[in-house]
């Protein structure tokens, strides 16, 4: 199993080769079917974003490992319009698009660890971590 997976992020197919890479890391190591579920509905989620708002980026999929508890870290980037509202996108029932309906703070609520850094014209980041039960 690869430590890192880059995924170029254009179109809904890659949208689902994201989707798939992290459910086959989650799987190798260890995740509940429950948890690579709900990484793979987060990726979902913030790579469509990449497509609605910025048209192209990058998903790139890491193993982490901190003490005796491992994970995978996904980190979304972009180059484009960036987030005007932070505090706005991060409320809930908050949309401008036509995702899963989750958005940003539903996104949240799926993973262990999220940070994101946007700036309008700058692009975004997204930063999130599921971490194994085990």
């Amino acid at each position: 199993m690869a430590d890192e997976i880059r995924v170029a992020i254009r179109t809904d197919a890659d949208v689902v080769t994201a989707r798939q890479e992290a459910r086959t890391m989650g799987a190798a190591l260890g995740f509940t079917s429950t948890d690579l579920t709900l990484l793979a509905t987060a990726i979902s989620e913030i790579a469509r974003n990449i497509t609605t708002y910025a048209g192209e980026g990058e998903v790139a999929l890491r193993v982490v490992r901190e003490g005796s508890r491992h994970g995978i870290e996904v980190e979304a980037t972009d180059d484009g319009p960036g987030i005007a509202n932070v505090e706005l996108a991060m409320q809930d029932g908050y949309t401008t698009g036509n995702g899963l309906g989750l958005g940003l703070p539903g996104t949240r609520r799926l993973v262990d660890d999220f940070e994101l850094e946007t700036a309008p014209g700058a692009g975004t980041r997204i930063r999130m971590v599921k971490w194994t039960r085990a």
